[in-house]
């Protein structure tokens, strides 16, 4: 199993409530039946509030989510390479708690 994939994994499966799932086709996890984190092109993708949105966003390389590769990002979720994975996890935290709220 290639890092990437298996760091996601990992990640995903250290929340309890967490349910692996799909979103577009591509593996994620959700909680309350809200998806928080997925897996996209050998990177994470995490739906966040504004403010670690910004944060996250102020990385090299973060671009907004754009799972149709058409300009229709979708402005909650911001896609992070593996060049970022030891920001991982923390932001997998904020998307987490931002699923629950």
């Amino acid at each position: 199993m290639e890092p990437e994939l298996s760091l996601f994994l990992h990640t995903g499966r250290s929340f309890a409530d967490a349910i692996e799932s799909q979103l577009f086709g591509k593996p994620c996890f959700e909680t309350g039946g809200k998806a928080f984190i997925c897996f996209f092109g050998k990177s994470m993708v995490f739906k966040l509030p504004v403010e670690a949105h910004r944060v996250a966003m102020a990385l090299e390389e973060a671009v907004l989510f754009d799972p149709s590769g058409k300009g229709r990002a979708m402005k909650e979720w911001v896609q992070l390479s593996y060049r970022h994975r030891d920001r991982w996890p923390d932001l997998a935290q904020e998307a987490f708690v931002y699923a629950r709220e």
